[in-house]
């Protein structure tokens, strides 16, 4: 059929028409496939230029501008828009689609929302919804459900929420506009692509436009001007301005210092590289990576054995290397929060799926630091009432923290990374600098993600590109957002107009993100790799990404390939926005059809954009033959000026610290605001909302002991499920101490991030360690560069010393934040390291927890080598209202190393009962710290007396305590006087009181009081971020729930005891599956318990069943997994669901597989909420409902559960009266059970119905139900992540167990399986 498609006159056009609109005889426009970008030519000039359809002769190609004043009704462009609304009591759908929705189309989405759909075209009222021109993530996966159950043309899907009437709208205008009503104009955007600008006044431009260009840069693009004999346009400025910004290209660290007049002979990034030349015997890849590499151990690979097709799961052995990166984003963090630091969190994952031709991200670390947050619910605080608050910019520092972590966890969740360490400050202090008082604080926050994982070690380095490699784009549409990103964050916050600022702020996707991942594991996880080259997606958009791939030899992208999601944007906006979730790839044009058909079965959009040409040019070009950007790459790469910094010493003057105590109440009423201390106190209200179970690789995360306090000093990461190797990670800082000393600032930040990454089981000691070290500083301001230099120095020589390499880090340099009234306020100078080393036996981890041992000792190790007590920049301090001039540091780097080596000994020998770090708060905060995490009291015993006891216990010089037994104490003590350390005994466990005896003080405090008040402060915090009362129920019941469990009789954990392997290379003949769907990310853990327990197991995606490809009728037992299908929008599972509900095949494949009496399932956190919506598990009449969380947020906690003695559950017949530790992370895990109790066959239950015990408000603490039959099993806990000991967060008497009782529930799957086939 010739498809009749009116038009509208262009006298332009050599044709005299383009034609547009739907066609007049199927009503619809043609489609070129789900995700794909309208093909269409438009010049640099935005002339329209007819281009015909290669695939389509009878369709006509309409351009997406019309002619200038031509109006259309009804029209955006070049596109008829059709509007719906859906409604609720709180919400408001706006739907935007192509052609006019069919009454099917309307149901379908009537079931999706949940609610239906508006007669009218207006919805009257007050709405807070997003911005316009940014299309958000919740749009782009609902608009996808939307057409996974058979709804075509929907655009855009957004949602509003009602504002109720008389109350102001409060909403966040970074992301979100109010609206007075909605119509079909609400997000209506009357703006033309600009055209391609060449640029006369290159200065001008770089101040409108803020690019952060210096004097020298201008007059070097003026130079590249006249070289060229051509203006340089706007796109080519603006991806030189983000190439070379100091974001990009770290300048001021390649740059030129001249310090008091001299000028120094090395670079700070000389300086760094110096670690790895003097310590690089481990490293494989430092400096030229998006991640450092080291080598690591032979491990087992669990992965299917093809990823275009649905293949089983296989073991095979590689060769690793070990990766590390941390990534600040503390501009877009500081301007808006949660999108900041969730494409912060987004962004250093990238890195490391970037390293070498492929990698893969393990596990995430994250640090935040802002000013004070004032809490004007407790008392006692007043060091956050000695400084006046600002007027702040953008966020107050109360609504950064929360922001900020919520927006950290909220991707990692998403994604499947687990948060297993971090760190948290809150500071502001003033000081004197040449007598002038100057305020430091964190009002430009400090958001730091980091994280470890692993490569292949034959894909450890990256190919050299070859003429005729094809360049693919994985990932989303392009935006208005991120422009400028990289050179806004390279100047100080308020340099710029705030309409600058907030254009550069990103939007986060997290299950798009995941999407990408999978197809790049899927290749990375192949035994031929045909990656060739892989850049993450980031600062500078397509152009940084893209020309990264072949900057070497030259290449040229198609703009008219690249997708878009804003039909608005110019050419400048297209190739510079900083849209996430995209990587870019090399590879020879015959592996491209492999990746083609894994991204469709992972539903990951793919673009094949460009090519490898070997000219040196670097070229984005348009259909029409125009080149908005046109340059060589010795142009951009090669020859911009380099940085002078010159400065002078300004000595810093912090003041005083008294240690002055009046008696032993004013001593304890000091340790009270001490632990009070945002630094100090309790991390709860960070721990309880992240996930640190997510992998099943979890060998230890922040929480410990039978209460799961948050008090771990390091994490720790299997590389395969035996366990035998890993990855400890740690972080140090000490910012504070560093205005005092810029020196000791880095030498106690690297001494800190050891100190905590000691108490892991290392291999050989330190010598795998290796650091990153990300700097943040306010550079540019009177005294600072020569500080930076200093503390860059310091931490080259200390780690040179100690012969541990810094392969990686970062910079963040712009650190000072501008206020109107021409305040500006310093952060500290900040290095945070990050800490990575091998371990050898994850199972073997040594926990913060005191151990119920009387018969044991509490040694206290100075590794500092510094007989004083300084109190200058120490927690103890900033509760006195001052920095302080007097600081601690190390004193004998050799003397340091060898006590930590010492300790690795004794770790080794299994005689470290319990062990941590003294930094935050000193001595006294960590014995109770200890205390609190063990539930139990201990005896301090110390001799000093008056201020000299004070600064002992407050001084937080490098130091460590360990809980050694009776019988072992001499021959430790003897050790460390062999190297010149003293192993001190200070306490003894027991009670329930923690008791000071000393000469002139002594107090007797309940431990459970003390631990309430290090606690109080997170619940603070807690009750911004949880439904009304939630915080303070937790806070009323955090310290009462002992975790305590009842293991089947006779159980000894022994794989052989068991019939098990993990070592299993042969088929069991017994086939099951995992069905996942885009956003599930607990796929893997789960194959592999069902490998455990003797399947061989399918990997099945959506797609698999949706296309046809596979059916399930060769498999016995089905799993669904855990994760955020579809980013949770619309509700848990729902699209999930829809995709069985209305797919064809998916609907066939399911309902037969069900219909069989041979079959089991099994669905786990989304898979139990996808059971629960598709009535998989209620049985006939029944009803059940799952909803959001009591608390309103997303709980991640290890606890226990009743397996019910009368349940039919097949899994569970052999754990029948057990109580078990388990894993629960999820935000919609809430059962309602309308039809009462008795209704349903409730297979297990928390232990508890008070909150936190019971996470999630279940009725009848419900944590898992089964069908009547006792087949199909639905459980919001993670079984999978909880089979061997090492996985449990609290594990008592369970050392020798090789697997814990829950493997028998896969067991006896299996066993039905066969017996029932």
């Amino acid at each position: 059929m010739l498809h009749h498609l009116p038009f509208w006159k262009d006298p332009t056009h050599p044709d005299g028409q383009v034609e547009s609109a739907p066609c007049a005889l199927c009503g619809r426009l043609p489609g070129w496939g789900q995700g794909k970008r309208l093909p269409f030519r438009r010049s640099a000039l935005s002339k329209l230029v007819l281009q015909p359809h290669k695939k389509f002769s009878n369709i006509v190609i309409f351009p997406l501008i019309p002619p200038e004043g031509l109006l259309i009704p009804n029209q955006r462009g070049n596109r008829v828009v059709h509007t719906s609304f859906f409604s609720n009591s709180s919400f408001v759908y706006l739907v935007e689609s192509k052609h006019a929705l069919t009454p099917d189309a309307h149901a379908r989405l009537a079931w999706l929302l949940g609610t239906p759909a508006e007669a009218s075209t207006t919805v009257s009222g007050r709405f807070i919804g997003p911005r316009r021109e940014i299309v958000t993530p919740w749009s782009t996966n609902a608009s996808e459900i939307a057409a996974n159950v058979g709804i075509e043309g929907i655009t855009r899907l957004e949602r509003f929420r009602r504002v109720p009437e008389g109350d102001a709208p409060h909403f966040d205008r970074m992301l979100e506009s109010a609206y007075e009503r909605l119509d079909a104009d609400s997000l209506r955007i009357d703006e033309a692509p600009q055209p391609v600008i060449a640029v006369e006044d290159i200065a001008a431009f770089n101040a409108t436009a803020g690019l952060a260009l210096s004097p020298d840069e201008i007059e070097y693009l003026e130079s590249v001007r006249k070289e060229l004999g051509r203006p340089l346009t706007d796109s080519e400025l603006f991806g030189f301005a983000q190439i070379n910004s100091e974001h990009c290209r770290h300048k001021i660290f390649n740059g030129l210092f001249v310090l008091d007049g001299r000028e120094q002979e090395k670079t700070l990034f000389a300086l760094i590289k110096e670690t790895s030349a003097v310590a690089g015997g481990n490293l494989v890849s430092a400096y030229k990576d998006n991640v450092a590499f080291t080598r690591g151990p032979e491990i087992l690979q669990f992965a299917p054995d093809r990823a275009d097709v649905a293949g089983f799961f296989s073991l095979r052995p590689i060769s690793s290397v070990l990766s590390l990166k941390a990534e600040t984003h503390n501009f877009p963090t500081t301007v808006e929060p949660f999108n900041g630091a969730s494409t912060g969190s987004g962004g250093e994952i990238r890195d490391r799926m970037a390293g070498g031709r492929g990698s893969l991200p393990l596990a995430g670390t994250a640090v935040y630091m802002t000013s004070y947050p004032r809490h004007t619910e407790q008392e006692n605080r007043e060091w956050e009432h000695r400084i006046r608050p600002r007027e702040w910019k953008y966020q107050d520092p109360r609504q950064l923290l929360i922001k900020a972590s919520n927006g950290a966890s909220d991707f990692g969740n998403k994604f499947g990374q687990p948060l297993i360490n971090g760190s948290l400050l809150t500071f502001e202090g003033e000081v004197t600098i040449e007598g002038r008082s100057q305020l430091y604080a964190y009002d430009r926050t400090i958001m730091l993600a980091g994280g470890v994982g692993y490569a292949n070690e034959g894909h450890a380095l990256k190919s050299h590109p070859q003429v005729g490699d094809k360049v693919i784009l994985l990932g989303g549409d392009n935006y208005r957002i991120g422009m400028a990103g990289g050179s806004v964050s390279s100047v100080d916050t308020g340099a710029y107009a705030e309409e600058i600022e907030l254009s550069a702020v990103q939007r986060a996707n997290p299950e798009m993100q995941k999407r990408v991942f999978n197809a790049i594991r899927a290749l990375a996880e192949q035994s031929v790799n045909p990656i060739r080259m892989i850049h993450d997606h980031g600062a500078g958009g397509h152009i940084n990404c893209l020309s990264e791939l072949f900057e070497d030899v030259g290449g040229v992208i198609r703009i008219d390939t690249l997708p878009i999601g804003d039909p608005t944007l110019s050419a400048r906006e297209i190739l510079c926005n900083e849209s996430q979730e995209r990587m870019g790839l090399l590879m020879a044009a015959a592996d491209v059809a492999l990746l083609e058909r894994i991204a469709e079965r992972e539903r990951a959009p793919m673009y094949v954009v460009g090519e490898v040409t070997g000219d040196h040019q670097i070229q984005f070009v348009d259909d029409s033959g125009s080149k908005p950007f046109a340059l060589s790459t010795d142009m951009l790469f090669g020859s911009s000026p380099r940085t002078v910094l010159a400065d002078s010493a300004l000595p810093i003057n912090g003041g005083l610290v008294s240690a002055a105590v009046e008696d032993a109440h004013d001593l304890l009423s000091l340790l009270k605001q001490v632990l009070s201390l945002e630094g100090v106190a309790s991390k709860d209200w960070l721990t309880n909302k992240v996930d640190r179970s997510v992998t099943g690789r979890i060998a230890l995360q922040q929480c410990t002991g039978p209460l799961q306090l948050p008090l771990n000093d390091y994490g720790a990461v299997a590389l395969d499920f035996r366990a035998e190797s890993g990855i400890a990670t740690a972080i140090g800082h000490a910012s504070v101490a560093g205005l005092v000393d810029e020196r000791a600032g880095s030498v106690l930040s690297i001494a800190e991030a050891l100190t905590n990454l000691v108490f892991a089981p290392l291999k050989d000691g330190l010598s795998t360690v290796a650091l990153s070290a990300n700097w943040m500083w306010p550079a540019k301001q009177p005294g600072e560069d020569v500080r930076l230099y200093r503390a860059v120095q310091a931490a080259s020589q200390f780690a040179c010393a100690l012969g541990i390499p810094i392969p990686t880090g970062k910079d963040s340099l712009s650190m000072t934040m501008n206020y109107p009234d021409g305040e500006a306020v310093r952060a500290p100078g900040t290095v945070v390291i990050s800490a990575m080393g091998e371990c050898v036996s994850t199972r073997h981890c040594v926990t913060a927890d005191l151990k119920p041992v009387p018969a044991s000792r509490l040694l206290y190790i100075d590794l500092s080598g510094e007989s004083r007590f300084p109190l200058g920049g120490s927690a103890f301090a900033q509760v006195r209202g001052v920095v302080g001039s007097d600081y601690p540091t190390v004193r004998n780097p050799g003397r340091f190393k060898a006590g930590l080596e010492a300790i690795q000994q004794w770790i080794a020998a299994g005689k470290v009962l319990a062990g941590h770090d003294v930094s935050s708060g000193g001595l006294l905060v960590t014995l109770c710290e200890m205390a609190f995490a063990g539930a139990s009291g201990m005896t301090l015993n110390l001799n000093e007396r008056g201020e000299v006891l004070i600064a002992r216990l407050f001084c937080e010089k490098p130091g460590v305590v360990l809980q050694i037994a009776d019988q072992d104490v001499a021959e430790v003590q003897k050790t460390f006087a062999a190297i010149g350390l003293k192993a001190e005994e200070v306490a003894r466990p027991g009670g329930n009181d923690i008791r000071l005896v000393a000469p002139d003080f002594a107090f007797s405090a309940s431990w459970r009081d003390l631990c309430r008040v290090w606690f109080r402060p997170s619940t603070l915090l807690d009750a911004w971020q949880v439904a009304p009362g939630k915080a303070e129920e937790r806070f009323a019941t955090f310290d009462r729930n002992h975790l305590c469990f009842r293991h089947p009789e006779g159980f000894d954990g022994a794989l052989s005891t068991l019939g098990l392997t993990l070592n299993r290379t042969e088929p069991s003949g017994v086939r099951a599956a995992i069905i996942r769907e885009k956003g599930t990310n607990g796929d893997r853990e789960m194959a592999f318990a069902m490998h455990l327990g003797g399947f061989d197991v399918k990997d099945i995606t959506m797609s698999d069943l949706m296309s046809g490809r596979e059916t399930l009728q060769d498999v016995g037992f089905v799993v669904f997994p855990g994760g955020f299908s579809n980013s949770d929008v619309l509700g848990a599972a729902r699209g999930w669901a829809g995709a069985f509900l209305y797919n064809e095949n998916a609907k066939k494949a399911l309902e037969e597989f069900f219909a069989r009496d041979d079959t089991l399932s099994l669905g786990v956190c989304n898979g139990c909420q996808l059971m629960v919506e598709l009535g998989l598990v209620s049985g006939a009449g029944r009803r059940v409902e799952m909803t959001q969380n009591a608390s309103h947020k997303f709980e991640s906690t290890f606890l226990g559960v009743n397996i019910e003695r009368t349940t039919k559950a097949i899994m569970l017949q052999s754990l029948l009266g057990c109580r078990l530790g388990i894993w629960v992370a999820h935000g919609e895990g809430r059962f309602l059970l309308p039809d009462g109790e008795d209704a349903y066959d409730i297979a297990m239950r928390y232990v508890s119905d008070a909150y936190p015990a019971n996470p999630n408000g279940s009725e009848f603490n419900t944590a898992g139900i089964v069908s009547p039959d006792g087949r199909h099993l639905a459980m919001m806990p993670h079984l999978e992540r909880s089979i061997f000991p090492w996985q449990w967060a609290y594990r008592p008497n369970m050392e020798p167990w090789d697997v814990t009782p829950w493997v028998r529930a896969f067991q006896a799957a299996r066993a039905w399986v066969e017996q029932a086939r």
